[in-house]
């Protein structure tokens, strides 16, 4: 096993999400650190059950084992799937509640479709969700939830996440709060530097764009700054879009650029649908709609259908223009 032998770094890959997944090699010992830091904000206890339900060629699968390991935890293994607890129950029939488990969004909102899923979903004590933004819907369902859900903010090079926000509860909210050592600023175009030394040797400029809480400690995040759509002279951040048009859309979409003579760039929703129409004239019909709650500079001008969104393999979105971008 990798971990056991005498290197003291592991080989891990970042998630791809901004272009193809990069090795990269990062210290054991920050590793440890890092599952010190979430056990220790998550209040684990030795022989808590935990779900390994990502994979593991990815820093946030590597990292629940390591968090077994380092807090004593009991790991329920099962193989990446889009309906994790459905494969937990059929591999551990007879497995205690899970008292901790990792998810991506993807994940999530697959087990919220069937209630047997649903309700061993919302039985796992602590939940962390990772990989993708929560959209708006989604938190809204989790804000019900019983036990303690958490969105994370991190990234490869932080090995996993560094601050994490509530969607549970009457403290759900929605900014981010950094671990213990953990320091956030902004930069001069407002992007997020972390400042971790237990897990990362230098601070990072980050590419998401942020807002700081007034205590100057918790933070919000925005978007990523090439996520900027220049329009007509306008700056449309595409996570924003998303935010305010929320689950009107009635199917899985993005929001990206497409070129264009005039505005150099116009916003452009890529939906996921099996439908035949024409997209000029589905998004004729949806103006109205998306005007009751976008700026005009922030409705979306054109509109993609395609068989399905262009996904990472950890489940995050390529938010990019497709190449094929007729639906057959």
């Amino acid at each position: 096993m990798q971990w056991n032998d005498a290197n003291p770094r592991l080989l891990v890959h970042t998630s791809g999400s901004t272009g193809e997944p990069k090795p990269l090699w990062v210290e054991k010992q920050r590793m440890r650190a890092s599952a010190r830091l979430t056990c220790r904000f998550l209040q684990l206890q030795p022989g808590d059950t935990a779900l390994l339900c990502l994979p593991l060629d990815f820093i946030a699968g590597k990292m629940m084992v390591v968090r077994a390991l380092e807090s004593g935890l009991r790991l329920l293994d099962i193989p990446p799937d889009s309906h994790p607890l459905k494969v937990l129950k059929q591999r551990y029939p007879m497995a205690m509640a899970v008292d901790f488990a990792a998810m991506i969004p993807m994940q999530v909102v697959r087990s919220l479709e069937t209630p047997e899923e649903a309700e061993a979903l919302k039985a796992i004590r602590r939940l962390i969700i990772g990989g993708g933004a929560v959209d708006e819907a989604l938190a809204r369902q989790l804000r019900t939830f019983p036990h303690a859900v958490y969105s994370t903010y991190g990234m490869t090079e932080t090995l996993s996440h560094v601050a994490l926000r509530r969607l549970s509860g009457p403290d759900a909210s929605p900014w981010y709060t950094p671990f213990e050592g953990v320091q956030l600023s902004l930069d001069a175009d407002s992007r997020i530097v972390i400042d971790a030394p237990a897990v990362c040797g230098e601070r990072l400029l980050t590419n998401d764009l942020g807002e700081m809480h007034p205590d100057g400690r918790q933070f919000r995040v925005l978007g990523r700054i090439d996520n900027v759509i220049c329009t007509g002279g306008i700056k449309v951040q595409a996570e924003e879009v998303e935010r305010l048009l929320g689950d009107r859309v009635g199917a899985p979409y993005f929001i990206t650029a497409s070129p264009d003579a005039v505005y150099g760039q116009v916003v452009t929703i890529v939906v996921e649908t099996p439908s035949s129409d024409d997209p000029d004239l589905w998004l004729l019909r949806q103006q109205d709609h998306f005007k009751d709650v976008l700026p005009p500079y922030w409705v979306p001008r054109k509109a993609v259908f395609v068989a399905h969104l262009p996904m990472t393999p950890t489940g995050k979105v390529k938010r990019m223009l497709p190449q094929n971008s007729t639906f057959p």
